[in-house]
């Protein structure tokens, strides 16, 4: 079974950190993009294992995130 989690990514000049909002506590990082993806996902998995099957059905369905960037000018 499968279920759709929120993950964002915030890029600086050490590369992605990413962390899962529904999940108090459960970020990662990685040197590029995909590594990023690629440890918050196992971070995801392994934080659900040691949640109960109420817990998780307490947190689904979750609302998904829609995000982007915007570029404001300032005075």
């Amino acid at each position: 079974m499968s279920h759709k989690f929120n993950v964002l990514f915030q890029k600086d000049e050490n590369g992605y950190f990413a962390f899962c909002p529904e999940l108090k506590g459960c970020h990662s990082q990685g040197d590029t993009f995909e590594e990023a993806q690629s440890n918050i996902r196992e971070a995801i998995e392994l934080y659900v294992e040691t949640m109960s099957q109420d817990e998780i059905n307490e947190l689904l369905p979750s609302r998904e995130l829609i995000t982007t960037t915007m570029e404001v000018e300032l005075a």
